[in-house]
C-alpha cells in the first residue's frame, strides 16, 4: 500500500512537471538570445545643473533637520508640561541630534554635487582655452 501510493505521488509530480515544461514557448526564448543588447549610457549633466542639485540638498537637509528639532521641541514642551523633565531633557536632545545628523547629510552631500559641478565649469574652461590659444 505505501509503495503505490509513492509511485502514484511521483506520477502526479513528474505530470505536474510536463505541464509546466508545456505551457512555456520557445518562440520567446529565442527571440531573447537574437536581439542585440544596448546599453543605457549615463548621460553627464551640465555643471550649472550638478550645482543647482547641490543646493537643492543643503535646502532639503536643512528644512529636515528643522522639522526634527521642532518635533523634539514640541515634544519637549509636552514632556515639561507633564513634569517630567528628563523626559523633556531626552526629546529635545533627540530633536537636536536629528538636526545636526540631517543639515550635516545635506550638506555633505550638497557640496560634493556643487564641487562637481564646479570641476565641470573648470574642465570647460580648460578646454575652451586650449582652443582658442594662438599657436605663434
Amino acid at each position: 500500500m505505501k509503495s503505490g501510493c509513492q509511485v502514484l505521488y511521483m506520477f502526479m509530480v513528474s505530470v505536474a512537471f510536463a505541464v509546466c515544461g508545456w505551457s512555456q514557448s520557445s518562440s520567446g526564448q529565442q527571440s531573447k538570445d537574437t536581439k542585440r543588447v544596448v546599453q543605457n549610457e549615463k548621460k553627464a549633466t551640465p555643471p550649472g545643473k550638478e550645482m543647482g542639485k547641490g543646493g537643492k540638498d543643503i535646502g532639503k537637509g536643512a528644512a529636515k533637520g528643522t522639522g526634527d528639532f521642532a518635533k523634539g521641541a514640541a515634544s519637549s514642551a509636552a514632556h515639561l508640561a507633564h513634569r517630567n523633565v528628563a523626559g523633556a531633557g531626552a526629546s529635545l536632545g533627540k530633536g537636536a541630534g536629528g538636526l545636526g545628523k540631517n543639515v550635516a547629510v545635506g550638506t555633505g552631500k550638497g557640496a560634493g554635487k556643487i564641487g562637481k559641478g564646479l570641476g565641470g565649469e573648470f574642465k570647460k574652461l580648460g578646454h575652451k582655452s586650449k582652443r582658442e590659444s594662438p599657436t605663434s
